[in-house]
């Protein structure tokens, strides 16, 4: 038969099809196996729109030859396609990037169909072409929208976890865990730094707030990173490898304390991004990172996408900075507050403790107080208690609440607790001393409302007699053997709103009693009433062990093992006879720094001169020992309990850190470290854990 050429093979095989093809607005190609070629292709027909998305002429696209794949453009992956469709001999859909002969790329879509022409048993491919330059421009927009709203997404994420850990601003390492989650997603690596005494890396979200001094300019221009903390707004400072930090600088101090980082993190890019930390008026402390080297700052995996598959999305240099910048940020914030409510904290302690007795000792009476505010607030509150001598005869008792957990509370607290002190010294019977009080505080528009029960122990022949009377406050109880009676007479509205009818009750206190005073935080709690309350402790009061007051009131507070309210209780014990001995307590709160030091040594031996205990210089030791413990490693509150059961002294110091005491090895090159080695040559100690820290207890022998 001959050779025929491409034209008459089409002719062939189309027939009168050739023309319809040629004027199809689509791009359309033909092409059969060409027979000169084992394995090659030559194209029968191409129509013009299909020479002109090739971006070749009639006569080019014809000429193209068995390599026509290379000829037209079309891009490795296109043609590996190609060559399969092919091979399976089945219709498909190739999207192929296709580089023209003048260097324009385009994206073309080939829709490839087997046919097979019964006149001459032979198999062509028919190819629909079109330009999908557009669509693929769409998609791929579509997906850096999508990628770019991902990382967006990750790094509110980020900023949202940060926030959460925040809530939690007790723990410990809060700053290391924030730390730890941006490092994982962010950085290769970053830390928190204060600057004291000597710049440090810190963990917890209440420390030593950034050591101010006088800088000259001079000393800000050579020390960039002392710039950064002496200034007051939000800026991003870049350090490289290459650069001098001077000798004596924060930034060479900052440097040095990398080093090792910089060993540990292989994959940052060596330059360090320093940024403040910045609370209302100043700069806190310092965030640092080491962002990753490389064409972007941050490596994050395993992210997931909408539809299940895990993505692998870098935040870009840029979004390594807003991210940094945002943790800085609410890190400050936090940081600000924490130290805010910190000095809030030390405020209303000073002053509660100010406006509470510093309990003395009444004689023939066994007397033990307490009163704890609510952890949940700025520790300070409206309860308070009162116990003094009147006269030789005559104690007084008051236990009071007002409402509120604030300063206002404490302060109206103080006004009253010395209204009443002044009309007790005053007046004798109780109803007239509240009658007293009520006229006053309506004078004085004392903003909060207030109970009290105000009382008083008279001496007998025989024993004492209690007469009280209540402003809208909870019954004393009276225990006598294994019988407990609720002192409920004469009950009366609030502080403030009597007309006159006040009441006084009367009852007789026999040796062996024992009176129980409180406020409602003993009792009440959110899942129970206040009636059951009472009945727990009024049967708890019927059972527990009488040795002491202190022994009984250390036993009631069992009920307020997690106190939801302030709690003020006032114990007393007449004692039973001669042989029985007078347990005498007192307990102080005390600040967190070392002024209490000194305050403590001084009530030790202030106590030891008046309850005859003979060491007393052993126990200034040990008081001093384990106070200096409490306010340098322990937490606040600090608390300071001195009981002598009639032989020696029992020293209490409480905080709030639940790590126990250690006893480090001695070391001759040490500097410190022995105070737990003076307290156990002096003493017999040990430690037990609270709800909210742990107590160090000493016995020194009197």
């Amino acid at each position: 038969m001959g050779t025929r050429s491409a034209g008459q093979r089409a002719e062939m095989i189309l027939g009168g099809s050739l023309e319809v093809l040629r004027q199809l607005p689509d791009g359309v190609v033909v092409v059969a196996r060409d027979a000169g070629r084992d394995g090659g292709f030559e194209i029968l027909l191409a129509n013009d729109a299909a020479a002109e998305l090739f971006g070749l002429d009639q006569d080019q696209l014809n000429r193209s030859g068995p390599d026509v794949l290379r000829q037209t453009g079309v891009d490795e992956k296109g043609a590996r396609e190609i060559a399969e469709a092919f091979s399976r001999d089945e219709p498909a859909r190739v999207r192929t990037l296709v580089t023209r002969r003048d260097g324009s790329r385009v994206w073309l879509s080939l829709d490839l169909t087997p046919m097979t022409v019964a006149q001459v048993a032979e198999r062509v491919w028919v190819a629909v072409v079109r330009d999908v330059s557009a669509e693929v421009a769409d998609a791929q927009g579509d997906q850096v929208r999508l990628e770019i709203e991902r990382r967006a997404r990750l790094a509110l994420s980020i900023v949202a976890r940060v926030s959460d850990i925040l809530q939690e601003p007790d723990s410990a390492d809060v700053l290391r865990a924030i730390a730890d989650l941006v490092t994982r997603q962010v950085v290769a690596w970053c830390g928190f730094f204060v600057l004291g005494r000597d710049l440090e890396e810190v963990e917890r979200i209440v420390d030593r707030p950034a050591h101010r001094r006088s800088v000259g300019p001079e000393e800000l221009a050579r020390d960039p990173v002392l710039n950064l903390l002496e200034g007051k707004e939000m800026r991003t400072l870049r350090l490289e490898p290459d650069e001098d930090p001077g000798c004596g600088t924060v930034t060479a101090r900052l440097l040095e304390l990398l080093e090792p980082r910089f060993a540990a993190a292989p994959d940052a890019d060596g330059s360090v991004l320093v940024l403040p930390v910045l609370g209302r008026l100043r700069a806190l402390g310092l965030f640092v990172a080491l962002p990753y080297g490389g064409p972007t700052s941050a490596r994050i995996s395993g992210v997931l996408s909408d539809d299940g598959a895990e993505l692998a999305i870098a935040i870009l240099p840029d979004e390594v900075g807003t991210v940094l910048e945002l943790v800085a940020r609410r890190v400050g914030m936090a940081m600000d507050n924490a130290q805010l409510y910190a000095r809030e904290h030390v405020l209303a302690e000073t002053l509660q403790r100010s406006m509470l007795p510093e309990q003395a000792d009444v004689p023939e009476l066994d007397v033990w107080t307490y009163y704890a505010p609510n952890v949940e607030h700025a520790q300070v509150g409206g309860d308070w208690y009162d116990v003094v001598n009147l006269d030789e005869e005559t104690v007084a008792l008051v236990v009071g609440d007002v409402v509120g957990h604030d300063v206002e509370a404490a302060a109206a607290m103080g006004q009253l607790r010395s209204v009443v002190r002044a009309y007790a010294q005053e007046l004798v019977d109780p109803a007239t001393v509240l009658t007293r009080v009520d006229s006053l505080v309506n004078s004085m528009s004392v903003p909060r409302s207030a109970s009290l029960i105000y009382a008083t122990l008279s001496r007998r022949r025989n024993g004492w007699v209690l007469r009280y009377s209540r402003a809208g406050h909870l019954p004393g109880l009276l225990r006598r053997g294994d019988t407990v009676t609720v002192l409920d007479g004469v009950g009366g509205p609030l502080i403030g709103f009597d007309g006159g009818g006040r009441r006084t009750a009367q009852i007789d206190v026999q040796p062996g009693d024992v009176l129980v005073h409180y406020t409602d935080g003993l009792v009440e709690r959110r899942d129970r009433g206040m009636r059951e309350g009472l009945d727990e402790l009024v049967e708890l009061t019927r059972t527990v062990p009488v040795p002491d007051a202190a022994g009984v009131g250390e036993e009631l507070l069992q009920l307020a093992a997690a106190p939801e309210d302030d709690i003020a209780v006032v114990v007393i014990r007449v004692p039973g006879g001669d042989e029985d001995v007078i347990a005498r307590r007192r307990r102080w709160q005390l600040t967190s720094d070392s002024s209490s030091i000194a305050r403590a040594r001084h009530e030790v031996r202030q106590a030891c001169e008046e309850w005859g205990v003979n060491d007393a210089g052993a126990a200034e030791l040990v008081v001093s020992e384990l106070v200096s413990n409490a306010v340098i490693h322990g937490r606040p509150p600090v608390g300071l309990r001195l009981h002598a059961p009639g032989e020696g002294l029992r020293i209490e110091v409480e905080d709030g850190n639940p790590a126990p005491p250690v006893t480090r090895e001695q070391n001759a090159a040490r500097v410190g470290g022995y105070g737990m080695h003076i307290v156990d040559r002096l003493a017999h100690w040990g430690w037990r854990p609270t709800p909210h820290g742990k107590v160090v207890w000493a016995r020194v022998r009197g």
